[in-house]
């Protein structure tokens, strides 16, 4: 590449540089393309990825039949902003709305018309559906009105298809959306929402604690619904509520009807699952299955829609033609709310430090696998760094689809990597991790090659630690070593374990321009010596 001997840190490839048409593989037809999006699951929770206590038969032979990633991230260490950047191919740390968390009442996050992956693949002629766990907002301004048309919404950004939890199982409200409505309410029973104030009569976790059957043992505490408290407060609706022990099911079943309705054209599935979110409620024909608890069994749930998913493309003598991608919104995490994690001994990251909502690699360090019979060769594995926010450049370059200038702009071609094709360098080679919030407000962590940048306030534990070390008060002397810079070389140092800050001064200068430029030029095309701060 001409840019190669020009660069000083070389940023990854985006979307501005993604195949043209005329370069895309040649293919006989284009392919169905699923992405599988499950929500929380670590590095260490599949057995391909080394887990012990809990079986994944599906998923390894999902791995075993394609390809493995070993140095694969989300765009975030949370849910909220790792699908915003998969959907828009630009870092969350960028955009405001939608760069943490949001309620179950937010409103859209992606205003209409904004570049997005189900647009560009629409345009490429495919039929989009979503099914799942949808949590980037719905509706204008001051948020949806439940009770009729929800719009703008999913249709408004790509899809032909929803069926969605409009947030997270954890969060009110507890319905099925179906397109713009929601599913089974009942006219008589209108829905009403906050999160600020309880609304109607309903029981909550924290005034009737006897009502429930999954305690909670942090937040979790406002209405009650199927006997498990939540996040925000609910009244109405009482028809159309969902069963904790029947989300997977249902989830699995839209999406084969999906698949079943498109099969005789070009379709894109995301495919964003519940499990393995809190709360932790799987259904009772997969309990005691693991031999983590209640935690494990939603992994072997996860597992076994993975399979059922997967054997409709068999039996529609679809999975020639299919490339599909399985990953995590974020890194795993034991205790999030509730008592339903079992075993603490399962290291749901393996051996990485930190969990969901950590800038250590336990955060956003996720399984990864693509399968795609006759053009991704068989047991193959990768430890080229990829993200889900190269999505929609590498999917632009499958299908032939050009990229408009300024969209996706953080989004780098990784389509090489992807299906395991010759590539003489990286798409990416830079990676940029955070948690929750805007550049300059929030700390940031800077992948370049091996080495690795957290920057001053970063270094601190998850929200939602294995150990519940994150409720203990830091000492005085980890709030000193928080404020400090973090850096470390991952390839000999994968458990983060030694701060090299200090031994290496002018690596931490170095990676500060980096990430200053990286920041502030306003998207990932690779970066030129002249164009790095001084």
């Amino acid at each position: 590449m001409k840019y190669a001997l020009k660069l000083l840190f070389a940023l990854s490839l985006t979307s501005l540089v993604a195949l043209s048409a005329a370069d895309a593989p040649k293919l006989a037809a284009k392919p169905n393309i699923i992405v599988i999006l499950a929500d929380d699951i670590g590095y260490g929770d599949l057995s391909c990825y080394g887990a012990k206590m809990v079986q994944t038969p599906n998923l390894d032979r999902l791995a075993a039949d394609g390809r493995r990633f070993m140095d694969a991230h989300s765009p975030a260490a949370t849910c909220t902003p790792t699908r915003r950047a998969l959907m828009t191919g630009v870092y969350s740390w960028r955009q405001p709305e939608g760069c943490s968390i949001a309620p179950g009442d937010a409103a859209m996050t992606i205003k209409p018309g904004t570049f997005t992956l189900p647009s560009m693949l629409k345009q490429a002629g495919y039929t989009t559906g979503i099914v799942g766990k949808w949590h980037l907002g719905l509706g204008p301004d001051g948020g949806p009105d439940w009770n009729g048309d929800i719009k703008p919404g999913t249709l408004d950004l790509g899809f032909d298809y929803s069926f969605i939890m409009a947030a997270t199982g954890d969060r009110v409200p507890t319905v099925y959306i179906e397109n713009r409505r929601v599913v089974g309410l009942d006219p008589a029973d209108p829905i009403k929402v906050s999160y600020k104030a309880k609304v109607g009569n309903d029981p909550t976790g924290r005034e009737n604690p006897e009502l429930l059957k999954l305690k909670h043992t942090h937040g979790h505490d406002m209405t009650i619904v199927n006997g498990v408290g939540r996040i925000g407060w609910m009244t109405g609706g009482k028809a159309a509520r969902w069963k904790d022990e029947d989300l997977a099911d249902t989830f699995l079943k839209q999406a084969v009807a999906f698949v079943e309705r498109q099969k005789d054209a070009p379709f894109f599935l995301y495919f964003a699952t519940h499990n393995i979110h809190v709360p932790r409620v799987p259904n009772p024909r997969h309990h005691g299955k693991s031999q983590c608890g209640t935690r494990g069994d939603s992994i072997v749930e996860l597992d076994s829609a993975v399979g059922d998913l997967l054997a409709t493309l068999d039996r529609l003598k679809l999975r020639d033609n299919t490339l599909v991608i399985f990953s995590s919104d974020n890194g795993g995490i034991m205790d999030d709310g509730y008592e339903d994690v079992g075993n603490f001994d399962h290291p749901c990251n393996g051996v990485l430090r930190g969990y969901k909502g950590s800038l250590f690699e336990g955060g956003h360090r996720v399984p990864l696998i693509t399968r795609w019979p006759g053009h991704i060769k068989a047991g193959g594995e990768s430890d080229e760094l990829v993200t889900l926010l190269d999505l929609p450049a590498s999917l632009a370059a499958l299908t032939g689809q050009t990229v408009p200038v300024g969209a996706a702009i953080d989004s780098c071609n990784v389509l090489p990597a992807l299906l395991g094709q010759p590539h003489d360098q990286p798409g990416r080679e830079t990676f940029v991790a955070h948690v929750g919030g805007v550049a300059g407000k929030v700390p940031l962590a800077i992948r370049q090659g091996q080495w690795k940048l957290i920057q001053e306030g970063g270094a601190r534990r998850s929200y939602g630690d294995a150990n519940k070390s994150s409720r203990v008060p830091p000492t005085a002397e980890e709030k000193k070593e928080i404020n400090k810079p973090f850096l470390v070389n991952l390839a000999a140092d994968i458990t983060e374990s030694t701060n090299l800050a200090s031994a290496h001064p002018e690596r931490v200068a170095e990676m500060r321009k980096l990430l200053e430029t990286v920041v502030t030029k306003g998207g990932s095309q690779p970066v030129l010596k002249s164009e790095i701060k001084k």
